[in-house]
């Protein structure tokens, strides 16, 4: 079975071909990084447009690349939410009139289930059950993953999701949008560990998060302390440590009390080196192992919406002619 996956959640516009038996075939991915740049964040109606100019010369050429064609494809899989509403639609309506045209089913796909399937596009993919550390710009969640659709929430931030507090903090150090790379780049210029911020939550059980803190304490580093660049990267780099520690600490009490031995890192956050370095350490420590997508299925990207929808064709998901699209849609709701 072949699937053409498409992602237009935020600010990628993506689309892949998936095939059970050769793996994936193609990806293509157009970034609006550049288009939102000015604004020093994502506006949404932006977004929509832009995806309905990218949407369809993508699905041309991911299906050249992919030496498909409509007869060869057996799905369309499309990112129904949660993300912003006008993107959503724009994606949902092009797979629904793609399905309609070609006669094939279209299938709404969970934005946050394609990350957490993500690792399974690599070479050693890990075998469920597992544990995951779900990590991006607006969600930070563990996640008892005991197979496709059986997702348990274990714990999840209350206020800033990491990606959220990399890229606030990151604009308070006078960073380009979007922050969070920037931020960890400049941390690695620091050669000093002077500011030392609080670790939020560590210092009482439980598995849930908050960062917005995080971002007060930098702010409060950099008062009155002008631009001084050394300083800067110092204040990068306490704050990367904090976030880092924060989540370490979190995913060896997951492992520990969930008696998982494989752990999984997905989304955007999980391309940062420092942070895969700690876990690293973590799953050592305890006898696991540790997987994540390289780093470019890392961010939102149409493969692993077309390896999410070949899972759930396979297990007998066919599809119907709505346009499914919900800017909130939980996690716990998928169901197989």
């Amino acid at each position: 079975m072949r699937v053409l996956g498409i992602e237009s959640s935020c600010d990628e516009t993506a689309v892949a071909v998936y095939d059970g038996a050769q793996g994936l075939l193609s990806h293509r991915l157009h970034s609006q990084i550049a288009l939102h740049r000015a604004y020093g964040g994502v506006v949404p109606e932006l977004a929509s447009r832009d995806h309905v100019r990218r949407l369809l010369p993508l699905v041309r050429e991911a299906l050249a690349e992919g030496h498909s064609d409509r007869d060869s494809i057996d799905a369309v899989a499309y990112t129904a939410g949660p993300g912003l509403i006008g993107a959503l639609l724009v994606g949902a309506g092009f797979a629904a009139g793609l399905s309609l045209s070609w006669g094939k089913p279209a299938l709404p796909i969970h934005h946050l289930e394609g990350h957490l399937l993500a690792p399974l596009l690599e070479p050693n993919p890990p075998a469920f059950p597992f544990l995951a550390l779900l990590v991006s710009g607006g969600h930070t969640q563990l996640v008892d993953v005991a197979g496709l659709g059986a997702y348990r929430i274990l714990g999840e931030t209350l206020d800033d999701a990491a990606g959220e507090a990399f890229d606030k903090t990151a604009k308070l150090l006078g960073l380009p949008y979007p922050g969070g790379a920037a931020l960890a780049a400049l941390a690695e210029e620091s050669r000093s560990e002077r500011f030392v911020f609080p670790r939020p939550m560590l210092d009482r059980p439980g598995l849930d998060f908050s960062f917005s803190g995080l971002k007060t304490a930098a702010l409060v580093a950099l008062r009155g302390r002008g631009q001084d660049p050394a300083m800067r990267a110092d204040i990068a780099r306490g704050f990367q440590e904090a976030v880092v520690e924060t989540l370490a600490e979190k995913c060896r009490r997951a492992l520990v009390e969930t008696g998982h031995r494989r752990l999984v890192i997905a989304g955007g956050v999980g391309a940062n080196q420092r942070l895969r370095e700690r876990l690293a350490a973590v799953v050592e420590s305890l006898g696991a192992q540790l997987y994540f997508p390289r780093t470019e299925f890392c961010t939102d990207n149409g493969a692993m919406i077309a390896l999410a929808g070949y899972l759930r064709l396979a297990a007998g998901m066919r599809g119907d002619l709505k346009i499914h699209a919900s800017a909130n849609w939980e996690l716990e709701e998928i169901g197989v």
